[in-house]
């Protein structure tokens, strides 16, 4: 049975490359705040995009989560991403604890620690569409330079045709500070056609995934990124 909660949560720990550009990273997903109660589940996500400057960048992680009460979901997983000026490696730990809160180490010291955290929301338009919005907030903390709170989003509707395929679209953007937001040429918005699905394997089994063709909307944003999440419950 599924319980509404407000938001979702995570801890990161970078270990060995610096973090991606800013703008929504290609394996970033929409987080949906609802909780299935003693639910397992290994997720995989990635995810790639292509830079105005010709370049690509990719990510990918790999992770545990568990139901564990109605209202908390928590999920440690692995990150690893590569991007034109790094590399591939090792990225992070991340643990999901219930309410958005990330918080990263970057392997540039000087970065101090990235914190993101905001809240969550669903609706239920029809009972065929259900639509997400979430608003975040994103700092880096101990640097050796001030830095802005910056403000982002997600966004996120489908039609539920039935169980195994269902459609609609998503979207992500960065806005720059969020008391004071960059020009729109600086700004980063990408936005495209998504799928989503759930097959039942068994009593307490199944595959979920969702996937999604996303276009840059203004310069300041990747041309397009690919992205991919699937889910083995159980």
């Amino acid at each position: 049975m599924r319980s509404a909660m407000l938001a979702g949560a995570a801890l990161a720990l970078a270990s060995s490359v610096t973090s991606l550009p800013a703008f929504a990273g290609p394996a970033d997903y929409v987080y949906e705040p609802a909780v299935e109660y003693g639910e397992r589940e290994i997720d995989f996500k990635a995810g790639n995009a292509k830079l105005r400057d010709g370049g690509n960048a990719n990510a990918t992680s790999i992770g545990f989560g568990w139901g564990v009460t109605p209202h908390w979901f928590t999920e440690v997983y692995a990150k690893w991403h590569k991007d034109p000026a790094e590399g591939s490696g090792f990225d992070a730990w991340e643990w999901d604890v219930g309410f958005i809160v990330e918080i990263e180490r970057p392997k540039n010291r000087a970065a101090g620690y990235e914190v993101r955290w905001g809240p969550l929301f669903q609706a239920e338009i029809t009972n065929k569409v259900q639509a997400n919005f979430n608003v975040l907030f994103q700092k880096n903390v101990r640097t050796t330079e001030p830095a802005p709170t910056e403000l982002q989003y997600q966004w996120q509707v489908k039609y539920r045709l039935q169980p195994q395929f269902e459609f609609g679209a998503q979207g992500f953007g960065e806005l720059g500070a969020w008391n004071h937001w960059a020009p729109a040429s600086e700004q980063a918005h990408i936005a495209g056609p998504a799928i989503f699905g759930k097959f039942r394997m068994g009593p307490k089994q199944a595959i979920k995934y969702n996937a999604a063709v996303l276009f840059g909307l203004n310069n300041g944003a990747p041309r397009n990124t690919l992205r991919l999440q699937t889910e083995y419950e159980f």
